[in-house]
């Protein structure tokens, strides 16, 4: 499935296995390599405003010159269209469309495409095939491989949702250059993540890299979502499903995140961007309770603020944080579990944390002097 401009990252779970191509200008071959893995008649293309115009036909004729009908469903752009409304309507476009098993739905766009095609495509006629084609770094690097798919409530984000794992995934990084700059760099917080969590060595070439990356190198990029989709696969190969606690630790920051994006009402702030701060609250706090040194809180986030990301969390009350936080789907018999930094590279789900202890913690992250 790959050549050598390509890179292909395989994600392995037995009968439920797929790969993810990872290269420069494979939009063209979307047809092909969704030909390739089985018949398929039709494709129900789901994507949003903004990236309609700049890709959608194109996947389209690639789609159509190998004989494949497709229908295509725009929506706003937006963590807003991650809502039951828009699910509601989206199943009533595969309906008129004629979607059936023989259907695979396309999911192009960033995150919130990705997350509610793929909800669509678990949930419509007890499961449709689907196809990932991520054209934002955060979708390269994180929302498009695993399988997790899912719909926000107004109080809590990506709590309605179903494990369902795709036929495939394209990422062209070459769509990364069509980017907003501040969509772009708000990616590159869940790139961090990776390193914080599971590879060393992989933050210090992110230390070395940052110029590149601002510059959207394109062979930079390629090396990068490569080595982001195979840490994570490495994770989901182990804990497909989130039962051990091994797959937790993908979510690193993201307890507090999902709580600023919550209280700062969808959009305000975007994933990557309040990922970052969560993973600074994360480190301050594990600096706090003695689990990591106060250097590497500073290496973290002296790495965010060079790629232009955000450290210092949004004015919110401490206490509503703590109070959002206790919905989070890591709370387990009302205990709060959070991931904490214990050393670059490594992370552990921590269970004795207590919300006194969070709520002490977001005003030092706050005041920090390296919080920016």
């Amino acid at each position: 499935m790959s050549d050598s401009s390509s890179t292909c990252v395989r994600v392995d779970l037995g009968p439920r296995s797929y790969d993810i191509l990872v290269g420069s200008d494979l939009l063209s071959q979307v047809g092909r390599v969704i030909a390739d893995l089985g018949r398929t008649t039709h494709a129900w293309v789901v994507t949003d405003e903004h990236v309609a115009p700049l890709y959608l036909s194109q996947v389209c004729d690639s789609l159509n010159e190998r004989g494949i009908r497709t229908d295509t469903w725009v929506v706003p752009a937006g963590e807003p269209s991650k809502s039951l409304q828009t699910a509601a309507a989206g199943w009533q476009k595969l309906l008129e469309a004629g979607a059936d098993r023989g259907t695979v739905v396309a999911a192009l766009g960033g995150g919130v495409v990705g997350d509610l095609g793929g909800f669509l495509a678990a949930t419509y006629a007890r499961g449709l095939r689907f196809f990932q084609i991520p054209t934002s770094l955060l979708a390269q690097v994180d929302s498009s491989v695993g399988g997790k798919v899912g719909i926000n409530l107004p109080q809590a984000k990506n709590m309605v949702g179903a494990f369902h794992q795709p036929l495939g995934v394209l990422a062209d990084v070459g769509t990364l250059r069509t980017l907003p700059q501040r969509e772009y760099v708000s990616g590159l917080g869940e790139v961090v993540k990776y390193g914080m969590i599971l590879d060393a060595r992989f933050f210090s070439q992110l230390e070395a890299d940052v110029e590149a990356l601002l510059r959207r190198d394109a062979e930079v990029l390629r090396r990068v979502v490569a080595r982001c989709c195979r840490l994570k696969a490495d994770v989901v190969e182990k804990d497909e499903r989130e039962e051990s606690g091994l797959r937790a630790v993908l979510n690193y920051g993201h307890t507090f995140a999902h709580a600023f994006e919550t209280l700062t009402g969808y959009g305000v702030w975007l994933h990557g961007e309040a990922v970052a701060a969560g993973m600074h609250c994360a480190a301050v706090l594990a600096a706090r309770l003695g689990l990591l040194s106060p250097e590497v809180v500073e290496r973290q986030a002296d790495l965010l603020r060079r790629l232009g990301l955000p450290t210092r969390p949004p004015e919110l009350s401490p206490q509503e944080v703590v109070a959002c936080v206790m919905h989070d789907k890591k709370v387990r018999h009302g205990r709060l579990r959070l991931v904490l930094p214990t050393e670059i590279g490594h992370v552990e789900l921590i269970d004795s944390v207590s919300p006194e202890q969070v709520i002490a913690a977001l005003p030092a992250a706050a005041a920090s002097e390296f919080a920016s």
